[in-house]
């Protein structure tokens, strides 16, 4: 039962453990600076986590257990998915499969703490299926193809074959940006990284989120009819 005698601030930490957290998903093309977004915005922001999904694929050198992904058999990912454990699930053209398990981000937003998403379309349109009102997708446009093109190259990190099969997939993925809640044109990396902070608190105050309102806003009543 609601304590009508709380300060103000033991009303914020009620409704802030009362909150249900979000989903947000992030898509761009390669060359965009997602990857640089999400590492800063989880740098910066304790509250929100990133779910590890699960792989068939072997592990790398240098990957972790937990951290980078859950490796599992493709006897385990069968099970998994006949068991309808996946918000997302999809196999690769190169024969590894992916998943997004329910239980890894229930975990989080059913305490009120959020998860951010490096999915594609397809796994944000799979996302929404299963969990309409928890997922806030945001896609970031390059500011040219021009500029795409030569972040690829300055990385350094991928063949000229491979930075081109990139190109070719740019115009596929851009083709999506209409199925997306909020869409940002990446200029700047800083002012991108604030804009979608932005995004996240504003999500966070929306009143589907805050559970601990009802009880809230019924006390306020009370005391109104009691004065």
């Amino acid at each position: 039962m609601w304590n009508n005698k709380k300060s103000g601030k033991n009303v914020i930490e009620h409704l802030k453990k009362t909150r249900k957290g979000a989903m947000f998903i992030i898509e761009a093309p390669s060359g965009t600076g997602k990857t640089t977004v999400i590492k800063e915005l989880l740098r910066q922001d304790p509250n929100l986590k990133f779910s590890v999904s699960v792989t068939t694929r072997a592990k790398r050198e240098g990957e972790q257990e937990g951290v980078d992904y859950y490796y599992i058999s493709n006897e385990e990912y069968d099970k998994l998915h006949e068991q309808d454990a996946f918000y997302e699930c999809v196999d690769s053209q190169y024969g590894s499969r992916y998943g997004t398990l329910k239980s890894e981000v229930d975990s989080f937003i059913n305490v009120g703490q959020d998860v951010i998403f490096d999915l594609d379309w397809v796994g944000m349109r799979q996302m929404k299926e299963k969990a309409p009102d928890k997922v806030v997708s945001i896609y970031l446009l390059p500011p040219s193809v021009a500029e795409v093109k030569r972040r690829l190259i300055s990385r350094g990190t991928d063949s000229a074959a491979i930075i081109e099969r990139r190109m070719d997939l740019i115009v596929e993925k851009i083709r999506h940006w209409e199925e997306f809640d909020y869409v940002i044109v990446n200029v700047n990396i800083e002012e991108t990284i604030q804009k979608v902070q932005r995004i996240i608190s504003c999500e966070r105050m929306k009143r589907v989120r805050q559970e601990g309102l009802n009880e809230f806003v019924e006390s306020l009543i009370k005391q109104a009819d009691e004065e």
